[in-house]
């Protein structure tokens, strides 16, 4: 059994909503031998108190969890609504069957009324077989448990919508934001790891861009920082991680940190 003291993450993608490489492009980037060059969907993995904890299931869920050789998850934990972050949802029905369990599921009002209307077929009173089997935890910007992990959520915009970001000890994982307002800034205070999300090098209006990451992750002061949420225009990855202050890395997938 894994020692319940520890805490790691695994990077189950780092990108963007279209993935890398993007359907006919044949930019550098998209056309990289490099293995960190090619992104799934960004979701993580979260090992910790003997538990699996998936923050966010996007298109891409059942691939990483084969990739991964994941057996057991405890828990999928969300960030917001967009679909390249619930679209993999159904998927869980294989840990159902494995498992002969429930998987809860935690969000905000607001991704669970954009699951039940991207997956109504769960949510009838009449269930036919084979429809993913989901313990529902509606969450606020309050602390919350998953088994005996306390999870921190951490309010930010991605443009003007809501979405969550969330400390696991002195682990903090944020990503589709663009602003994160000074009244949350505490709760990131003191972290070993901070993930956030690097769209481009660009302003974009609902994604920091990469100089905007490198002034907040200056700011925060994170003992390292992890850059995700990647799209092909920010560049290839080992010329990019080249220019980066020396505590801050490109995460890529399945990249697992232990902290």
């Amino acid at each position: 059994m894994s020692n319940p003291e520890k805490i790691s993450i695994t990077f189950l993608g780092t990108g963007t909503s279209i993935g890398v490489p993007v359907i006919a492009c044949n930019c550098p980037v998209c056309k990289s031998a490099d293995p960190r060059d090619k992104r799934f969907r960004t979701s993580a993995m979260i090992r910790v108190d003997n538990q699996n904890i998936v923050i966010d299931c996007g298109p891409d869920f059942r691939f990483q969890m084969l990739k991964q050789q994941v057996e057991d998850i405890d828990a999928v934990v969300f960030t917001h609504e967009h679909r390249d972050h619930i679209a993999g949802l159904d998927d869980v029905r294989a840990f159902n069957y494995i498992l002969n369990k429930n998987i809860p599921i935690y969000g905000t009002v607001n991704v669970m009324d954009a699951i039940r209307t991207e997956f109504p077929y769960i949510f009838t009173e009449t269930r036919y077989f084979g429809v993913p089997q989901l313990t529902i935890h509606t969450i606020e910007n309050e602390p919350f448990f998953v088994g005996p992990t306390r999870i921190t959520p951490i309010r930010v915009l991605h443009n003007k919508l809501p979405v969550m970001g969330y400390r696991i000890r002195n682990l903090v994982y944020i990503t589709d934001a663009s602003v994160i307002p000074d009244e949350e800034k505490h709760k990131i205070t003191g972290a070993k790891i901070l993930v956030l999300n690097a769209l481009r090098n660009s302003k974009h209006i609902s994604h920091l861009s990469l100089g905007e990451a490198l002034q907040l992750i200056e700011e925060l002061k994170p003992e390292q920082a992890y850059l995700t949420h990647i799209s092909h225009f920010l560049g290839l990855h080992g010329e990019v991680e080249t220019r980066l202050p020396e505590n801050v890395h490109l995460a890529y997938d399945n990249l697992k940190l232990d902290l």
